[in-house]
């Protein structure tokens, strides 16, 4: 599909061929699920269990007499009333990482990016600003009317002057081509490509 290629402040800079076979794929809700699933699941740590009464090095003796101490009568430092004791029913270890097959990933970062290209997909010839100005690329967004939550892609490596004009507008997020994920590209409104980054991400499919 042929997309008309933009500038920062939304003049035209001619046009650009994207893949059908990146760009072009129809959306599965349940496969585009399944990797938003994956990926929220793995960001999260694993659930630090504690120690119960068998896990505890104390004396499983009786420790003191049946009778006469004025006190209760116990049986096991290792009880959960002492410290240093087990904790009753207590956190047990959780692991929340689940692996989904690598074509699947690769099928729902398709189905992402074919679903922005449908709407919500804008592509720029380049990243490039004469000066890191935050109210300088803010001007150019409302011009070029990106407005919402915008997730901006790149090459290898976004231009440092657009970074640094960009991480102080709230809902701007900026990426390099390698870590475009499904979650992040469905929770913007809008999906702003590089020709570079749309060259790598083509390039990552085709091997």
């Amino acid at each position: 599909m042929k997309v008309q290629v933009q500038d920062l402040s939304g003049a035209a800079a001619g046009e650009m061929e994207l893949s059908d076979e990146v760009f072009g794929v129809e959306p599965r809700a349940d496969i585009l699920h399944r990797v938003v699933t994956w990926q929220l699941w793995n960001r999260r740590e694993t659930a630090r269990p504690t120690r119960e009464r068998s896990d505890v090095a104390r004396t499983g003796k009786k420790f003191g007499k049946q009778k006469g101490s004025g006190g209760a009568r116990h049986g096991n430092r290792g009880a959960p009333i002492f410290i240093g004791g087990g904790k009753a029913h207590g956190a047990r270890k959780r692991d929340f990482h689940i692996s989904l097959n690598k074509k699947v990933r690769a099928l729902g970062l398709k189905m992402a990016l074919s679903t922005k290209a449908r709407d919500g997909l804008v592509v720029v010839d380049s990243l490039d600003l004469s000066d890191a100005k935050t109210k300088a690329l803010k001007a150019r967004f409302e011009q070029s009317g990106l407005n919402g939550k915008v997730l901006v892609i790149d090459g290898d490596n976004a231009s440092e002057s657009f970074r640094l004009a960009a991480r102080n507008l709230p809902g701007i997020n900026v990426l390099p081509a390698v870590g475009a994920n499904v979650y992040d590209i469905l929770k913007h409104d809008t999906l702003v490509l590089t020709k570079d980054a749309v060259a790598k991400l083509e390039a990552r499919f085709n091997g």
